[in-house]
């Protein structure tokens, strides 16, 4: 009889009696895990496959201990530019020892809170924001008569050295 469990994101196969080697859980060594999230199911005769997990199975398990894997080094560099960089860590990890896997007797119901009505209540936009956007338009609307000022003076100024070339 062996299950295919998903635990913190990764997924083991166990067996009952089986110790595995999971990322670290912050809790105290003998205390109890359960484990919802089983996959499959393969107890001889029957092959059981959630979708994507089982309904009504768990697997108890309890936490044997807790330790650091060997030291792992993370090298970066980048070619022809003198960068390098060295770094180490050591990642802890939490050996699980898999108890019983096996139907839950008692079903655990959830169930949804009905959510209450409540009426939502319209905000008027604020005044402020009505007149920033007027602020703004006057400063486009003054941009313009800027720059049409500023053509007609170059037009001036350009008829102006026409007429004194033709002198």
């Amino acid at each position: 009889m062996y299950a295919l469990i998903e635990f913190a994101g990764k997924q083991f196969r166990v067996a009952e009696g089986d110790s595995i080697k999971v990322p670290y859980i912050g809790r105290k060594v003998g205390s109890k895990v359960i484990i919802d999230k089983v996959l499959y199911l393969d107890d001889g005769k029957n092959k059981s496959v959630g979708n994507p997990n089982l309904k009504g199975i768990k697997i108890d398990g309890e936490v044997g201990s807790h330790g650091r894997e060997r030291k792992v080094v993370v090298f970066k560099f980048k070619r022809r530019k003198g960068y390098q960089k060295k770094n180490t860590h050591r990642q802890e990890y939490s050996m699980l020892k898999i108890g019983k896997l096996g139907k839950v007797t008692s079903p655990i119901v959830v169930t949804k809170k009905a959510e209450s009505k409540t009426t939502k209540k319209k905000v008027a936009p604020k005044k402020v924001a009505a007149t920033k956007t007027t602020t703004t338009k006057k400063k486009v609307a003054s941009k313009k008569a800027v720059a049409t000022k500023t053509t007609t003076t170059k037009k001036k100024v350009a008829s102006k050295k026409a007429a004194a070339t033709k002198k």
